[in-house]
C-alpha cells in the first residue's frame, strides 16, 4: 500500500497544459489578425474577425483532439481571410497599373513635345519606378555660372508646365545638378549654391501657371554629388550639368515594374 500512495505523489499533474494551450492558440490567432489589419481596411477587417470567430467556435477544442500545440508555421490562415488579403493586393496591382498607364501617357505627351521643337538633345524622359523623370541640360534653361533661366528658355518650362497638370494632381520634386569644376564667385560660394538656386528658380516657372499648387512642388540641389556621367570629360561634365523633374505616382509602381 505504501509504494501504491508513493507512485501516486510522483505522478505530475498535467492539467495545466488545457488552459495553456488554449491560452497560445488565441495568442496565435491574435498575431494574425494584427498582422491582416496593418494590410487591409476597416471594412474587410469585419469579415476577417467574423472568418476567426467561425473557426475558434465550431467544432472540437484543441486537447479535444490530441491535436499538437499549433505554431506559426503549422497553424493554417482560415480561407476567408486569403481571399480578404488576395483582393487586397489584387486591388493595389489594378491602382498600380493604372498609375503606370497614366505616367505613361504624360510621357508620351511631353515626348511629342520635345520632337515637334527639336529638343531631343537638352530633354529627355525616362520611366522609373519612382516616377517620370524628365532631364533638362543645363545649356537648354541657365548661361554658364547662371542661375537664371535664359529669357528665351522660359517657354520650356511654361510648355512643361502645362503638360504636368494632371489629374488627379501629382507631386513634382525638381533638382539642380551641376559637374565637379569648382565655382566660387559672389553669387555662389560652392555648386551646391548654384544647383540649388537653378532647381528654385525653375520652380519658379512652373508655379507661374495657376493649375500647379505650391504644395505640390518641391525644389533642391545637389551640386556635383549625383553624375550621371564621367566629369573628366567635357561630354560627361555637360550631361551633369542639368535639372531633374521628376513626377511622383500616387500609389506606388513597384508591383508592377
Amino acid at each position: 500500500m505504501a509504494k501504491k500512495k508513493k507512485n501516486h505523489e510522483e505522478h505530475v499533474d498535467e492539467t495545466w497544459l488545457i488552459p495553456y494551450a488554449d491560452m497560445l492558440t488565441l495568442l496565435l490567432a491574435l498575431f494574425i489578425v494584427l498582422f491582416a489589419m496593418s494590410e487591409i481596411d476597416a471594412q474587410k477587417f469585419k469579415q476577417m474577425a467574423s472568418a476567426f470567430r467561425n473557426e475558434f467556435t465550431s467544432g472540437t477544442g484543441v486537447m479535444e483532439e490530441q491535436a499538437p500545440i499549433p505554431t506559426p508555421d503549422s497553424t493554417p490562415i482560415p480561407e476567408a481571410v486569403k481571399e480578404v488579403i488576395s483582393k487586397e493586393e489584387k486591388d493595389r496591382l489594378e491602382e498600380a497599373k493604372k498609375e503606370l498607364e497614366a505616367l505613361e501617357e504624360l510621357e508620351k505627351k511631353i515626348n511629342a513635345y520635345i520632337q515637334a521643337n527639336q529638343l531631343t538633345s537638352s530633354l529627355q524622359t525616362k520611366l522609373t519606378e519612382n516616377g517620370l523623370l524628365i532631364t533638362i541640360l543645363d545649356n537648354a534653361l541657365f548661361d554658364s555660372g547662371s542661375a537664371t533661366v535664359k529669357p528665351g528658355s522660359r517657354e520650356i518650362g511654361k510648355k512643361l508646365s502645362d503638360l504636368l497638370v494632371t489629374t488627379p494632381p501629382r507631386n513634382i520634386v525638381i533638382a539642380g545638378h551641376t559637374d565637379n569644376v569648382p565655382i566660387r564667385t559672389a553669387a555662389f560660394q560652392s555648386n551646391w549654391e548654384l544647383s540649388a538656386l537653378r532647381g528654385i528658380n525653375f520652380m519658379r516657372v512652373l508655379l507661374e501657371n495657376p493649375g500647379l499648387k505650391p504644395n505640390q512642388v518641391s525644389a533642391s540641389g545637389y551640386g556635383e554629388y549625383r553624375p550621371k556621367a564621367d566629369n573628366k570629360t567635357a561630354e560627361g561634365r555637360g550631361k551633369n550639368r542639368r535639372v531633374e523633374v521628376l513626377v511622383l505616382p500616387n500609389v506606388s509602381l513597384q508591383a508592377v515594374k
